[in-house]
Parts: structure tokens; sequence; C-alpha cells
């Protein structure tokens, strides 16, 4: 009995640096310009101009530019762009959706940039199955809470903190000054 293989095992890209540059933007999960350039081994200047090409494949609920406020969101929770050079408008980055990555493929045309949107809408999948799991589990955990009396509340309290996501801490830049030691 033959067996099929696990496509993820001939990847090129490990899922868990996929995983890493999607952000939740707008309600949408993207992947911004200067993260596609890495993955697809060309530089974010190159990748924009394709897609300034190809402008009528990419609508607005494809791809975005992020707001100047957006921009400054994102460096505070994650230093993820430099902020001097992004104020310029021309220059702040764009965000792709699921639907303007796949279009990505029909404006990059090599084989590594197949493969790489293979392994992104892999990653992609397997975000909305583990989002629709955890909603499907607290929906069973509601389900059961209301049919338990409260003395198992601590225990159903305990699942729900356990459920959601960790808080990334926050990270403090400059010096704290020793208030009253010498």
């Amino acid at each position: 009995m033959a067996t099929r293989a696990d496509p993820s095992k001939h990847s090129i890209l490990a899922v868990e640096r996929i995983e890493r540059a999607i952000y939740f933007i707008r309600g949408e999960k993207v992947i911004l310009d200067r993260d596609l350039g890495e993955l697809y081994d060309v530089t974010t200047a190159a990748l924009n101009q394709a897609v300034r090409r190809n402008r009528e494949r990419f609508p607005k609920d494809f791809m975005f530019q992020l707001t100047r406020s957006e921009v400054t969101q994102l460096n505070r929770s994650q230093s993820v762009i430099g902020s001097q050079k992004h104020r310029d408008p021309r220059l702040r980055p764009y965000a792709f959706t699921e639907q303007g990555i796949a279009m990505l493929s029909s404006v990059l045309r090599s084989r590594r940039a197949i493969s790489v949107n293979i392994e992104i809408m892999r990653a992609f999948v397997k975000l909305r199955q583990m989002l629709a799991s955890n909603a499907e589990l607290s929906r069973r955990l509601d389900e059961l809470e209301s049919k338990y009396d409260r003395q198992f509340k601590i225990v159903f309290d305990a699942i729900r903190q356990l459920m959601s996501p960790p808080v990334a801490p926050q990270k403090q830049i400059g010096f704290r000054s020793r208030v009253g030691k010498k």
C-alpha cells in the first residue's frame, strides 16, 4: 500500500519562518512587502516594481499601503520597520493579503516564486485551521461550562487562559534611572 509523502517535508522554507511574517493588520492576515522580498529572494524594490507594472492585478483587498500610524504601531509592537525612512509615504510598506500573495505568483515567474507561494498558501491554510480549531474548542468549552455547576469554574477559567495567546513582553529602549540610589 503506497502512502503519500508529506508535502511539508519537501518545502524550501520553514513554515515557522512564514508564520512569523504574517501580521494581523486592518483585520486581515497579511505579509509585508519586505518579508515577501526575503522569502522570494528578491529585493523589496524589485517586488514592488513588479507589482506597479501589474497594478490592475492588485485591488485594495489584495494589497494596501500601511498608514504612518500603522507603521508606528508595528514598530512599537514588533520592531519590524525602520521608522525614519517610512515617514515618506512613497516608502511606507505594502501589506499583501492571501489573495494578493496568490496573485504575486502570476507576476513573479521564477521557480522559487512558485515554490515559495505554495509554502505561503500552506501556512495560511494551517493558520486558518488553527483558528477554526480554537473557535470550535471555545464553543465546546462554553457548552460544558453551561452544563456543569460552579465547582468547575476554576478549571474552565484555567483552560481559557491556556487557550489565549501569550502576551509578548514590552521591550524598553533606553536607560532606567535609579531613583533614590547612589
